[in-house]
């Protein structure tokens, strides 16, 4: 069973940093599509940063040049680097997989199929 386990949330202050990872187990990881999403009270799911199997990376553009997804095939493991955190990154982040990165979806959390629990991060001013 393909199940993402995202870790590493907290509380910061802005202008601070964080780096949530997401484990993976029960699939292929390297092959799949791996994406960070987040959701605020209130508001819709929506994509932060998304990898695919070769590398490529779309970023949402409110996080563009202060977040960072990268994934680490030989560990099972995609992280992002949360810097320059601002009150309105404050969120639940899920991590997601899906077996093939689609242009045009890459930010798309209806594409997605598989989800991790969420971690929740909180930026206060």
């Amino acid at each position: 069973q393909v199940q993402p386990v995202e870790s590493g949330g907290g509380s910061v202050q802005a202008g601070g940093s964080l780096r949530l990872s997401c484990a993976a187990s029960g699939y292929t990881y390297s092959s799949y599509c791996m994406g960070w999403f987040r959701q605020a009270p209130g508001k819709e799911r929506e994509g932060v940063a998304t990898v695919s199997s070769g590398g490529v990376i779309v970023y949402a553009d409110s996080v563009k040049g202060r977040f960072t997804i990268s994934r680490d095939n030989p560990k099972n493991t995609v992280y992002l680097q949360m810097n320059s955190l601002k009150p309105e990154d404050t969120a639940m982040y899920y991590c997601a997989a899906a077996p093939l990165c689609i242009s045009g979806r890459f930010l798309r959390p209806d594409y997605f199929a598989y989800w991790g629990q969420g971690t929740q991060v909180t930026v206060s001013s």
